[in-house]
């Protein structure tokens, strides 16, 4: 009995996949060029991307009472995807990039790509990183900005070993004279 339970506990974590960076080795492995390939893969994220946008309105007037009056107010829309976020390949970008989906809509699309001055070959968040409030990418056509620790996020994918054995015991009883 203790035998056939630790036979199923290690069925049940060796059937569970980890997740791994996409890199161009599982690419090559895999042979995952075509776009009919990837499509069948589920991408995830790494790290938690926050995206913000805000919009500051205001003006200055006198009131009734001859006071000075200055009137302002912010609007901050957030787009936060949560670690480990499933999402979807949508197409490849002009210079092999991918792009992927993390919902449904126009442009709501995200794109990943190998940093150009690094030996890693993970596939990094993609934006402007060039400005002091973040790095500036287009989502759902509108403008955004990812937070400084959005750019660590880079596509994982769950990648399972598989291994089957058949194994037939017979126990000898033995013989008596």
């Amino acid at each position: 009995m203790k035998y056939a339970f630790i036979l199923l506990i290690t069925v049940i974590v060796a059937s569970c996949g980890v997740k791994v960076p996409y890199d161009n080795n599982l690419r090559d492995e895999f042979n995952l060029n075509s776009t009919d390939k990837i499509k069948k893969v589920q991408f995830f994220t790494s790290a938690t991307i926050i995206m913000e946008k805000n919009k500051e309105f205001g003006n200055q007037q006198t009131g009734d009472d001859g006071a000075l009056v200055t009137n302002s107010s912010k609007q901050q829309d957030r787009v936060i995807i949560p670690i480990n976020t499933k999402c979807v390949f949508d197409n490849f970008g002009p210079n092999g990039e991918l792009i992927v989906r993390f919902e449904v809509g126009v442009g709501k699309t995200i794109s990943f790509a190998m940093r150009q001055n690094q030996s890693s070959t993970k596939y990094y968040l993609i934006a402007d990183w060039t400005t002091e409030k973040g790095g500036k990418l287009t989502y759902g056509n509108e403008s955004f900005y990812a937070t400084s620790i959005s750019g660590n996020a880079y596509l994982m994918v769950k990648r399972k070993n598989l291994q089957k054995t058949k194994r037939k015991d017979r126990v000898v009883k033995g013989m008596k004279v």
